[in-house]
């Protein structure tokens, strides 16, 4: 079967609050129906929704990339007032690469609460 030359890296589900609303089981029809070979989750701040991501994935012959949209503060990531007039948080999507990639992600992202 002819691949798209489109994959989404930049996906919110469900378990991205504010940001998304997709749930896995729509976002694999439209992959499928737009023949698109991969699909990635980057929710914001959050992984919950990776294992479920990655398993229904698989269900449906898509390849799942995991990710997760982070933000990167200006200075340290335990003060969390913002400075008048300053570099405010900004947004970094971070993919991982294989199993070492995902654990590394998951530090990461359990590190920033």
């Amino acid at each position: 079967m002819q691949h798209a030359d489109f994959v989404h890296l930049h996906v919110h589900s469900q378990y991205s609050l504010l940001d998304g609303a997709i749930r896995f089981e729509d976002l694999f029809e439209l992959a499928k129906k737009h023949q698109m070979p991969a699909v990635a989750l980057t929710d914001h701040g959050n992984m919950f929704g990776a294992l479920e991501f990655y398993q229904k994935a698989i269900q449906h012959g898509v390849k799942p990339v995991v990710g997760c949209e982070v933000y990167v503060a200006p200075g340290s990531r335990l003060e969390k007032k913002s400075v008048a007039g300053g570099e405010g948080p900004y947004h970094l999507t971070l993919l991982a690469k294989n199993k070492a990639g995902y654990f590394n992600l998951l530090k990461l992202v359990s590190l920033s609460g």
